[in-house]
């Protein structure tokens, strides 16, 4: 598995464009993509945290990521979570949609997404990875897709190869995963089912 030498300059990373289709290098990138891990607060949520009693929290979630994140999965494509806090609504959530890579409590991403890939036996050329704050930049800097959404923190925007159309938990990880989709030919599998 080989793995790019990091560093904080951009190296011509496309990062302000926002269209709704992704621009050529990106769908270009996106062709070799086999797994997709993202960060939960900012990406599948829109970063709040609401505590309630005693140790509860809630987090709102997009159904349009959810379904995307089943439809991907079923086309072969590995999909899961690192994150840095710890959640049983995160849990509860990834648990509803399949995922089988549920990492909380990380604060060493790369670390951990190394780890992810060496077990998978994929290289960081066939990751994308979707974060939006400057804890997920070293893993953004490493990944073949590196994507972030249009409210991420302005660092991050500068270094990310896409920033999406839609702010966290919105509907960003679906416009990511359907590009990965139509990306690699999967459009037609993807759409099968539903126009049956």
């Amino acid at each position: 598995m080989s793995a790019r030498k990091h560093s904080a300059a951009p190296r011509g990373r496309p990062s302000r464009r926002r269209t709704g289709t992704a621009p050529a290098e990106v769908r270009r990138r996106a062709r070799h993509v086999r797994m997709v891990l993202m960060d939960c607060d900012g990406v599948m949520t829109d970063g709040s945290i609401m505590l309630l009693g005693g140790n509860g929290e809630a987090k709102s979630f997009d159904s349009k990521d959810g379904i995307g994140m089943r439809v991907a999965q079923n086309l072969g494509l590995e999909v899961g979570i690192v994150t840095g806090r710890r959640s049983e609504a995160v849990r509860r959530r990834a648990r509803e949609l399949g995922l089988r890579e549920i990492h909380q409590k990380v604060w060493d991403k790369l670390k951990r997404v190394r780890t992810i890939l060496r077990r998978k036996k994929i290289a960081f050329e066939e990751l994308c990875f979707i974060g939006d704050d400057i804890v997920d930049l070293p893993v953004l800097l490493q990944a073949g897709l590196a994507v972030a959404p249009a409210d991420a923190h302005p660092e991050v925007l500068k270094r990310v190869h896409w920033v999406t159309r839609q702010p966290g938990g919105r509907g960003m990880v679906r416009e990511v995963l359907d590009t990965v989709i139509k990306a690699r030919g999967l459009q037609d599998k993807f759409m099968e089912p539903f126009l049956r």
